[in-house]
C-alpha cells in the first residue's frame, strides 16, 4: 500500500522536474517580455501550437506509462524495455513527418488564424526553429514514461535541471545576441529550446545505459515490433486524441483573445498562462504520480486500495494548492513583475490573475481524479469525458469572448467551467467501480 510518504517520494521528483521544465517557459516569457509586447503574446500562441502537435507523442507516451506501470506491478519487468524501445522508434516517424509538413508550408496556413500581422510574423519566426524539437521531445516523453512507470523518478529532476540550465544560457545568448551569438529575438528562444531538448535526450541515453539493469527490463536489440506498438496504441490512441483536443481547444481560447480583444489582452493572457503553469505544478505532479500508482496497484491485484489512495492524493493536492493560492494572492504584482517592467501591463494583469486563483481548487481536485481515471486503463472513457467537457468549455468561451466581448478577467472563468465538469465526471466514474476488472 502506498503511504503518504510514498506518495510524496514519488511525486516530489516529478514536481521538481516539472518545475525545471517550466522554468524554461518562464525564462522564455520573461526574456521576450523585455523584447516587446507583440513577442510576449506571440510566444504564447506559438508555444501552444507546438504543444498541440507535441500531444501526439505525449499521448502515446502516457499510454506507454500506464502499460509500464501495470507490468511493473505484475513484476513482468522483462516486457518493459520493449515498450520503451518501440515507443521511441514509432514516434520517430511522426516527428520527422511533422518537421517536413511544417517546412512545406503548413505554418503559413496557421498564420491565417491571426488578425495581427505583427503577431503572425512573430509566431512564424518561432515555429520555423521550434519544429526541429519534435524528434527530441518525443524521445524524452518516452524516457519519462519509463522512469515514472517504474516509480524511479529522481532522475527526472536531474534531467530537467540540465535542460533548464542549457536553455537559460542559450536564451540569454540567442534572444539578445550575447556571448558572441546572433541576436535572433523570438526565433532565438525557439532554437534555445530545441538545443535544450536535445541535451535532455542525450542525458537520458547516457543515464539509462549507465544505471539501468538493461537485462532485467528486457532492453534487447533495437528492432521494430508492430505487436508491441499496437498494444500501446490500444491504450494511448484515446489519450492522444484527448490531449490533442484539449490543447487545440486551449489554442482556440488564445486565438479568440487575439482576434476579439487585441494584442494587449493577448500579452496579459500569456502572463497569466505562464503563472498558471507554475502554480499548478504540485497538482500536476501528483496527477502524474497517481496515474502510475493506480496502474501499479491494480497490476498487483490490490483494487480495494485504489479509492483510498486517490482520496489521500486528492487531499494532498488540494491543501498544497490552497497554500500556493495564499502566497500568490498576497504578492500578485511581484509575481507579474517577473515577466514585464511595464506598470500598465502589470495593472491590467492583476484582476485576471485573481480570477485564475479562484479556479485552482477545481484544478487541484480535477487533475488528480482525471489522471486516476486514465490510470485504471480506461482511456476510452477518459476521452469521452474530455470531449463532453470541451464542448461545454468552447461554448462558454465563445459566449464570453466572441459574443459578449467581456474582459480578460471574465475570459479566465472558463477554467472554472472546464475543471468543474471534469471533476464531476471523474468522480462519478471512480465511484462506480466499473474499472475494477479492467484488463490491459
Amino acid at each position: 500500500m502506498y503511504s503518504n510518504r510514498h506518495v510524496v517520494k514519488i511525486s516530489l521528483p516529478i514536481l521538481l522536474s516539472l518545475l525545471a521544465q517550466n522554468i524554461i517557459q518562464v525564462i522564455d516569457t520573461a526574456f521576450l517580455g523585455r523584447v516587446g509586447e507583440v513577442e510576449l503574446g506571440a510566444s504564447a500562441l506559438a508555444g501552444i501550437i507546438y504543444i498541440a502537435i507535441y500531444t501526439i507523442g505525449f499521448g502515446f507516451s502516457m499510454g506507454s506509462q500506464i502499460l509500464i506501470g501495470r507490468r511493473n506491478g505484475e513484476k513482468k519487468f522483462h516486457q518493459i524495455g520493449e515498450i520503451v524501445i518501440q515507443g521511441i522508434l514509432f514516434l520517430l516517424v511522426p516527428a520527422l513527418l511533422l518537421i517536413a509538413v511544417f517546412k512545406l508550408g503548413f505554418s503559413d496556413m496557421l498564420m491565417r488564424l491571426f488578425e495581427s500581422e505583427n503577431v503572425s510574423e512573430a509566431v512564424s519566426d518561432y515555429l520555423d526553429w521550434r519544429v526541429y524539437g519534435f524528434v527530441f521531445a518525443f524521445a524524452n516523453s518516452t524516457f519519462r514514461a519509463f522512469y515514472i512507470g517504474i516509480a524511479r523518478t529522481k532522475v527526472l529532476t536531474i534531467n530537467s535541471l540540465v535542460m533548464a540550465l542549457v536553455n537559460l544560457v542559450l536564451d540569454y545568448g540567442l534572444i539578445f545576441g550575447n556571448f558572441g551569438l546572433p541576436e535572433m529575438g523570438i526565433g532565438g528562444a525557439a532554437l534555445a529550446s530545441v538545443i535544450a531538448e536535445a541535451s535532455s535526450t542525450l542525458f537520458f541515453i547516457v543515464y539509462t545505459r549507465k544505471t539501468v539493469d538493461l537485462e532485467k527490463y528486457g532492453f534487447r536489440r533495437i528492432t521494430f515490433k508492430w505487436a508491441v506498438v499496437k498494444k500501446v496504441l490500444d491504450i494511448s490512441i484515446y489519450m492522444m486524441l484527448q490531449y490533442l483536443l484539449s490543447i487545440v481547444t486551449w489554442l482556440m481560447f488564445f486565438v479568440f483573445i487575439e482576434n476579439y480583444l487585441g494584442e494587449r489582452s493577448l500579452a496579459v493572457t500569456n502572463i497569466v498562462r505562464s503563472l498558471y503553469t507554475i502554480v499548478t505544478i504540485p497538482s500536476h505532479a501528483l496527477g502524474s504520480a497517481v496515474n502510475t500508482m493506480v496502474s501499479n496497484t491494480i497490476g498487483a491485484g490490490r483494487q480495494n486500495e485504489v479509492l483510498n489512495l486517490i482520496k489521500r492524493v486528492t487531499l494532498i493536492s488540494l491543501f498544497s494548492m490552497l497554500a500556493i493560492i495564499l502566497i500568490v494572492a498576497v504578492v500578485p504584482r511581484l509575481m507579474i513583475h517577473i515577466y514585464t517592467n511595464d506598470t500598465s501591463l502589470i495593472d491590467d494583469t492583476v484582476a485576471p490573475l485573481y480570477v485564475l486563483l479562484t479556479s485552482l481548487p477545481f484544478y487541484a481536485i480535477g487533475t488528480v481524479l482525471f489522471s486516476a481515471v486514465s490510470g485504471t486503463g480506461n482511456t476510452q472513457r477518459a476521452l469521452l469525458y474530455e470531449i463532453i467537457t470541451l464542448l461545454g468549455y468552447v461554448f462558454y468561451t465563445w459566449i464570453i469572448v466572441v459574443y459578449l466581448r467581456l474582459s480578460v478577467s471574465w475570459a479566465w472563468t472558463t477554467e472554472h467551467v472546464y475543471w468543474g465538469q471534469l471533476m464531476f465526471f471523474s468522480l462519478f466514474y471512480l465511484q462506480s467501480k466499473k474499472w475494477v476488472h479492467k484488463k490491459i
